[in-house]
């Protein structure tokens, strides 16, 4: 029996020996959710006395929501209300299952499929997969800032059934009923990720070290910033702020650029992305991926116009994770960081578009409904940078994908008789200069995804 199914199999012996229509959720690398009830359990039931015990045991934080209250009101307005509802019930929330295409996953797609997964993003026939079964992560001399040799890389190999002929395979069974996938306005990607229309999860994979991992668990909606970068093969790529790592891993699955600078300034988090990627990434990357640990607002000035796309996954005020601080002293805290920010923010973004190159791109991103930290960090930034144009992508991902995510545009300062997103085209197919600032995705009942900002940058060439 493969791996994936020993762990499938005890994961559903587990679940029917607690409730039968109630799944235990393994833990994520965002953050920890409780068991998800079933759609169809009836009220008053046993599981809903659990979910009720759930949320007594994981309160929100009094000052946090207070002020998501009193700023979301104004900026959502009826969207607020719906997405309150969903952040406050973590049992709703749903994740999806991104697929490594370096490892053989056959298994892992008739394990999703056989549970009611799908996919949602459009692929090749066949994605570019590396032979090579070992797996370093290599360490630039940006890691210590000095010249000095680098510490060993660490090895870790696909399982031992892993083979180019399987994961071609795998690719092929990936590549089958295309028709009902949205058409995004780029090319296809070997990029997969599975979703379930219910907030059902699918067990975690341990790290174990000498085998690859065969997916990695996340909100989907963390996947937009990386298909609007649009990373083609040979490209150099920054991701700016790169730990934890899912969208370092995201842009391999997309396509095999000739660098990607996965930085991290902070020591901490630069361990777990370097564990990360050696839990995914075969041996044959070793030259292509390296982990930096320069300070991102600084390097720009370092680099400049050296890459071909680069990625502000921005820290932010983490919507979510805020919401279920530990004490109200600590949200008060947050909330006093808060407000420094979006400066922090202007300042990552503008070294990002000083490290692109002319006519290259840059994708600024956040996990935070707040405008501060979104439109007004990115209107901030444009207008210090004559060189830089926004690009459209609400055309781009926000019509083709709006079946599984919603999404918001509207803005302060903007006016707009309307808060709810409308997906018409635009007349003349032109975009409104809100639109081109960036989008945003807002849980919502049904499509609990999000939140995620993002906004597209080109810069002149």
């Amino acid at each position: 029996m493969s791996p994936v199914r020993q762990l499938y199999s005890a994961w559903r012996i587990k679940r029917f020996k607690t409730e039968k229509l109630t799944l235990t959720a393994p833990s994520c690398h965002c953050h920890s959710a409780p068991r998800v009830s079933q759609p169809h359990e009836r009220k008053g039931s046993a599981n809903n006395k659990e979910t009720k015990r759930q949320k007594k045991e994981r309160p929100s934080c009094r000052p946090v929501l207070d002020l998501f209250d009193q700023q979301y009101n104004q900026e959502l307005e009826d969207l607020w209300a719906s997405a309150r509802s969903v952040l406050l019930e973590p049992q709703t929330w749903q994740y999806g299952v991104m697929l490594n295409r370096f490892a053989a996953v056959t298994d892992v797609i008739q394990c999703l499929q056989s549970q009611g997964f799908s996919r949602f993003l459009p692929q090749t026939e066949v994605p570019t997969l590396l032979g090579d079964a070992t797996s370093p992560v290599s360490n630039s001399k940006h890691l210590t800032g000095k010249d000095s040799p680098s510490s060993p890389p660490c090895i870790s190999k696909c399982p031992p059934d892993d083979s180019h002929s399987h994961c071609v395979s795998a690719s092929h069974a990936l590549s089958q009923d295309l028709q009902s996938e949205p058409s995004l306005g780029w090319p296809r990607s070997s990029l997969q990720c599975y979703i379930h229309p219910h907030p059902l999860r699918f067990p975690s994979q341990a790290h174990r070290p000498g085998q690859l991992k065969q997916y990695y668990l996340l909100n989907s909606a963390s996947l937009l910033p990386v298909l609007a970068l649009q990373v083609r093969d040979g490209e150099k790529v920054l991701d700016l702020c790169s730990a934890p790592g899912g969208k370092a891993l995201a842009i391999m699955q997309c396509a095999t650029p000739e660098l990607l600078c996965c930085n991290e300034p902070d020591p901490n988090r630069r361990d777990r992305l370097a564990k990360t990627l050696e839990s995914f990434l075969p041996r044959s990357l070793h030259s292509k991926v390296i982990v930096s640990a320069q300070d991102g607002q600084c390097f720009g000035q370092s680099e400049a116009a050296t890459y071909d796309k680069v990625l502000v996954d921005a820290p932010c005020s983490n919507d979510r994770s805020w919401l279920y601080s530990c004490s109200s002293q600590q949200g008060e805290q947050r909330l006093k960081e808060r407000a420094r920010l979006p400066a922090l923010q202007a300042q990552l973004l503008s070294s990002a578009l000083s490290a692109v190159r002319p006519g290259g791109l840059v994708v600024y991103s956040t996990c935070t409904l707040s405008n501060s930290e979104n439109y007004a960090v990115v209107e901030a930034v444009l207008n210090d940078c004559p060189e830089a144009e926004p690009e459209d992508l609400w055309e781009q991902i926000a019509v083709p994908l709006s079946q599984y995510f919603a999404f918001s545009h509207a803005h302060p300062g903007h006016a707009q008789t309307s808060n709810k997103p409308s997906l018409q085209p635009h007349k003349g197919g032109v975009s409104s200069y809100r639109h081109r600032l960036g989008i945003l995705v807002v849980p919502q009942p049904g499509k609990t995804w999000g939140p995620m900002f993002l906004s597209l940058i080109r810069k002149r060439a």
